[in-house]
């Protein structure tokens, strides 16, 4: 058997994972995706184990809903053939590996760091020496926009190489902030600590993180949620997912001078947000969502409420893409910009809305769904231009679907019901794994506990984890004019990839 195989939020034994040699582990896994475009990586990873380091692959297919698991034990003083010479999605989960252990790789195409963690291997490696691909030639020249950026952004590096106009490369340098998330949940020791730090992964995340972090812990400790907890934390991510696209509809409109759209998606978005304060308290959802608990049970009243935020959004919001999405001057800056092929897309093992730009068909709510979304006939938004206007239309249309969605899960609210025993304490040895669909893709958690039952690994990784290279593919060959509706069309995380 070369892997084990389970479902979301399914927790194992850590001896139930085929533990094979590096060449076996290496052809398992890179098969898998290269012989089946269903299969990606959602998670690979390394840990300290014994007197080497043990890797962890995840692999998951997503026609048939299962996630297959393997692993091996490798000496940090040999060489090893990469997983990403073979199939590029996997180079920076080993630039990661390579980065946190020193683990060496013969063949892969460039190991440059990924984050610069204050735990690094190689404490030599620093921000400041950060190796830059480079373009020759009499008529190139270079243009470097941030870390420090003109609006209220977090820190990021793009480096352009240009002729003229044109943009032939760029480079994409990360790794400016870092709050030591993974650390943090081993050290804390509280479960109401550790949900604190999963809701402050990514800002603008915190229903899609806290759900992941929420899932994992409960199938850990072998807790069943209730309806009314699956019922708040799907209502919650779409909420999220309405809000945030509406605001990035709005930054879009920004960035091509169309003032009408940049000011009334704008407004539409804090109707969205000001509920989720009515709900919990707090715009973003933070304190919302609890393991095994709310404090907050949704209520015919809170559905009330909900409902006049909806009928007064919605018709605003269809008017406003209406013109938007009709208008020459939009669509001369959207249409066949910042294009990604899928064949590229595929290679790269991108996820979410940035997969389904170009026909790939990758959404947690449909392959692997949690919570209430296993009740649901989900439907994916599907395009094939890979463009801005591409993602633009995604984003659109999952606000309409997800209005729907929330339509319909307002007509029968569960019972709250009253808030049970605290969570049992973890199962000893185990490995559990959450991924959810978060607004800008698939979201994973993972964990493994030791011979106690306490935390010995925790692994976060953010869709934009394996994204940001597609936005640096979308702007080769366009104008740098058209970075900034590129960058925004993807719009990806800095915290939730720096960690």
């Amino acid at each position: 058997m070369k892997a084990v195989s389970i479902h979301n939020n399914q927790s194992i034994p850590v001896k139930s994972i085929p533990d094979l040699s590096y060449t076996e582990f290496l052809e398992a896994n890179t098969s898998l995706v290269i012989n089946d475009r269903e299969n990606h990586c959602v998670n690979y990873f390394g840990f300290p184990f014994e007197d080497g380091i043990r890797l962890v692959c995840c692999i998951a297919n997503d026609h048939d809903h299962l996630i297959h698991i393997s692993s091996t034990l490798l000496n940090i003083d040999r060489e090893y053939p990469s997983f990403s010479s073979l199939h590029l999605s996997f180079e920076k989960f080993e630039r990661e590996i390579h980065e946190n252990f020193g683990i060496k790789y013969l063949d892969h195409p460039w190991l440059k760091p990924v984050r610069f963690p204050f735990n690094q291997y190689d404490t030599a490696n620093t921000i400041a020496n950060y190796p830059f691909f480079q373009v020759s030639g009499e008529e190139i020249h270079e243009v470097g926009v941030g870390p420090i950026h003109a609006g209220v952004i977090e820190p990021g590096h793009f480096r352009f190489s240009c002729n003229g106009e044109q943009i032939l490369h760029m480079e994409i340098q990360l790794g400016y902030q870092h709050r030591g998330i993974e650390y943090l949940l081993l050290e804390k020791k509280k479960l109401l600590q550790r949900t604190t730090i999963a809701e402050s992964i990514a800002g603008d995340t915190v229903a899609g993180h806290t759900t992941a972090f929420i899932n994992l812990f409960e199938s850990l400790s072998g807790f069943k949620a209730t309806e009314d907890l699956r019922f708040s934390r799907m209502l919650a991510l779409e909420l999220e997912r309405i809000a945030m696209h509406t605001a990035d509809l709005s930054a879009l409109c920004t960035d091509i001078a169309y003032q009408l759209g940049s000011a009334v998606y704008g407004r539409l978005r804090t109707p969205i947000i000001n509920f989720l304060q009515v709900w919990c308290g707090n715009r973003l959802a933070k304190g919302l969502l609890r393991p095994g608990m709310t404090h907050f049970p949704f209520t015919q009243a809170l559905a009330e409420k909900l409902n006049a935020v909806l009928d007064s959004f919605e018709p605003d919001f269809i008017e406003m893409s209406k013109k938007l999405f009709s208008l020459p001057s939009a669509l001369s800056r959207f249409e066949k910009t910042g294009v990604v092929s899928e064949e590229q897309l595929l290679e790269m093992g991108c996820v979410g809305m940035a997969a389904r730009m170009y026909g790939v068909s990758r959404d947690v709510r449909f392959s692997h769904p949690h919570d209430l979304y296993s009740d649901i006939q989900h439907e994916l938004i599907i395009k094939h231009h890979g463009d801005v206007y591409s993602r633009a239309q995604i984003r659109k249309q999952e606000i309409i679907q997800s209005i729907a969605f929330i339509r319909e899960m307002l007509k029968s609210i569960p019972e709250p019901k009253e808030a049970g025993e605290d969570l049992q304490p973890m199962g000893k040895n185990m490995l559990a794994l959450s991924l959810v669909e978060g607004w800008r893709g698939e979201i994973c958690h993972c964990a493994i506990t030791d011979s106690s039952g306490e935390l010995e690994v925790y692994k976060v990784k953010d869709p934009s984890f394996h994204n940001w290279l597609a936005l640096a593919m979308s702007v080769r060959n366009n104008e740098i004019s058209d970075f900034p509706i590129c960058n925004k069309s993807f719009n990806l995380s800095y915290c939730g990839h720096d960690l």
